[in-house]
């Protein structure tokens, strides 16, 4: 038997001037990655500084939305739902949901893409099978 990912509202996020940038980008629909630009490499989350070489030589660039299951695992409860690492194609792995699937079809290697998931505040990235 199928296990459908419960509809659940995720919680919403916590707001400030550090975060604000990635916040305003996803109600745009856009997911903010870091990139240091001492090294090239991109990060998750965004931030003011670099985690490879601790410079503020930082930007934010958008991301895709594309990637693959790295690693998974699904709550079943009451509101069944799967918590998952997604390795971004730009390199950086970001922990999220897996929704508007079978949560019996879930694996790891799996193409994904991005979508929000509207909350109170800002909306959330979620990723949905492709």
């Amino acid at each position: 038997m199928a296990t459908p990912a419960f509809d659940r509202i995720p919680v919403s996020p916590n707001e400030d001037p550090d975060n604000k940038p990635f916040f305003d980008a996803a109600r745009e629909g856009k997911l903010l990655i870091g990139k240091c630009l001492d090294t090239g490499k991109t990060f998750f989350p965004p931030r003011h500084v670099s985690p490879f070489t601790l410079s503020n030589n930082v930007e934010f660039v958008e991301s895709k939305g594309l990637g693959k299951i790295y690693s998974w695992s699904v709550q079943r409860g009451k509101e069944p739902y799967c918590l998952a690492y997604v390795t971004l194609e730009e390199g950086p792995t970001v922990m999220s949901n897996i929704i508007q699937t079978d949560l019996d079809a879930v694996k790891i290697g799996q193409s994904v893409k991005l979508v929000f998931k509207a909350t109170e505040g800002a909306p959330v990235p979620m990723f949905t099978p492709v």
